[in-house]
């Protein structure tokens, strides 16, 4: 008699529980292009993807947790729990998978997805190593989670700043107000 093969992860979760994951997150969820300045690579910025869910109460974190089987959870001072997922792979073959099979009913959530998703092909290719795919990430987080209460350490311009040489700042001449 022929051995059954296992099912893929995803199979494994339960509908009904599937689909309140992809509700809790549409609500509470977040998908972010974070980018930090690193004087030790080549391009001095690195961007990452990260996945994340905020919440007081841990338990639906832990469940979520739990059935991706991927992240980690964490706890701020201020009592709010996280989990977060910002491991490449992670991302690429569980949270992409998940919201493809489950995905949002708001529109915000699914275009940010989109701009996610669209940002992890270009790292996934590895083309934000070149000044053109690491300038396409951060044109694509120009657009990610727009609105109200959004925070950034760096923008677009501190990255355009960046890559003036200093002789192009040296001659051009200061504007007065």
């Amino acid at each position: 008699m022929p051995q059954e093969q296992p099912k893929p992860w995803i199979e494994t979760i339960p509908s009904n529980i599937g689909w309140y994951i992809a509700g809790f997150v549409d609500g509470e969820g977040s998908f972010v292009i974070s980018l930090r300045q690193r004087n030790d690579f080549v391009l001095k910025w690195q961007p990452t993807l990260i996945f994340n869910v905020a919440q007081r109460d841990i338990s639906n974190l832990v469940m979520i947790k739990k059935y991706l089987g991927v992240g980690r959870l964490q706890k701020r001072s201020d009592g709010v729990h996280y989990y977060i997922v910002s491991n490449p792979n992670d991302i690429s073959n569980k949270i992409m998978p998940f919201f493809e099979r489950y995905n949002f009913f708001s529109e915000s959530k699914n275009r940010n997805l989109s701009i996610f998703k669209e940002a992890m092909k270009i790292m996934t290719d590895r083309n934000h190593l070149t000044k053109d795919g690491l300038l396409k990430i951060i044109m694509l987080r120009e657009k990610i989670n727009e609105g109200k209460g959004r925070k950034r350490k760096y923008n677009l311009q501190d990255y355009l700043n960046s890559q003036e040489s200093p002789e192009t700042i040296r001659q051009t001449p200061l504007i007065r107000r």
